[in-house]
């Protein structure tokens, strides 16, 4: 039995520019199996999601792009995910960050089923919490955690939901570009956010730590969201909306390391890399340094089950 289910989830229809459906590819040809692999894990690879039909969608809002595609994706997703997490850690390779408008409602629903609560730790410049009737650029990457917290607008485009989830289980880390509909639509709903200023004045890991806290004392596991660019464009040249400002490769490392050690994790996701973008594949390889890290050796994850069920 595999303790590691990949899934690719090559959708690109997202971002309005082509190269994130060769993300999944990417990642596998940098090593992420084998890096688990070394690790001391059993991971099965079970390929790439594949979309199905596209039914007509048309949205008063002009702007929306390829709603039809995004929303057979989204229940693609649901689909596979929530089938992978019934007895193994699922770990998606994006595609861009609409995917997680499938990923995060499957296992919410996975965890509401055993009985346990779900936490997400959203690392991204960006906070995609437009509506359909919000965005202005369009491109449903910039929707998925609005969709998933249940604000209103998404019926009957987007997969119903079993249930939102709770804005007080999310957090957001290291966002350097937001406008003002979603700042206000975040305060508004209540989600943790810690946006680079912050994270620079009061520091990084004390703010995780503080949000793995909150997860171990409600027993909860976490889902963690991390999108490429988070990371300074400096260290992580493969994206197609790159920000400045953001933490370097080794500060992200020491995040991840910190939540391996917390025994929490039980589902990650990877979006936004695009290797059209990546010369020699840095971005790639970096992102796979990084899963190893928070994943950790096979010992690590044993010995946090060990302390959990003691």
């Amino acid at each position: 039995m595999a303790d590691f289910v990949i899934l690719g989830a090559p959708v690109e229809q997202g971002t309005g520019r082509a190269g994130c459906s060769l993300g999944p590819a990417a990642l596998r040809s940098a090593g992420i199996v084998e890096a688990l692999e070394a690790a001391g894990h059993a991971v099965a690879d079970r390929g790439d999601i594949r979309r199905g039909p596209v039914g007509a969608a048309f949205h008063p809002n002009r702007a929306v792009k390829a709603l039809g595609e995004v929303a057979a994706w989204t229940a693609a997703i649901h689909r596979a995910v929530y089938e992978a997490s019934a007895d193994a850690i699922p770990i998606v390779l994006g595609g861009d960050h609409s995917l997680t408008g499938g990923t995060l409602p499957a296992l919410n629903r996975r965890s509401a089923e055993q009985g346990r609560k779900l936490f997400v730790l959203w690392l991204d410049a960006h906070a995609d919490f437009h509506t359909l009737d919000s965005t202005r650029s369009g491109n449903l990457h910039g929707v998925p955690l609005a969709y998933v917290a249940g604000l209103p607008g998404f019926g009957g485009y987007f997969p119903p939901l079993d249930q939102p989830l709770p804005a007080d289980r999310i957090a957001l880390m290291g966002l350097r570009s937001v406008d003002g509909p979603e700042r206000w639509a975040l305060l508004a709903a209540g989600i943790t956010v810690h946006e680079m200023p912050e994270m620079r004045a009061r520091g990084t890991l004390p703010l995780l730590a503080a949000f793995l806290d909150r997860v171990a004392a409600e027993d909860g596991v976490l889902h963690v969201s991390l999108d490429a660019d988070f990371i300074e464009p400096a260290c992580a040249p493969g994206v197609g909306t790159a920000v400045s400002g953001g933490p370097t490769g080794k500060e992200v490392a020491a995040m991840m390391a910190m939540i391996a050690r917390s025994g929490r994790l039980r589902s990650l996701d990877i979006a936004e890399l695009n290797p059209l973008l990546d010369p020699g594949g840095a971005t790639a390889r970096l992102l796979v340094d990084l899963t190893a890290s928070l994943i950790g050796p096979a010992s690590l994850q044993s010995n946090a089950r060990s302390r959990k069920h003691a």
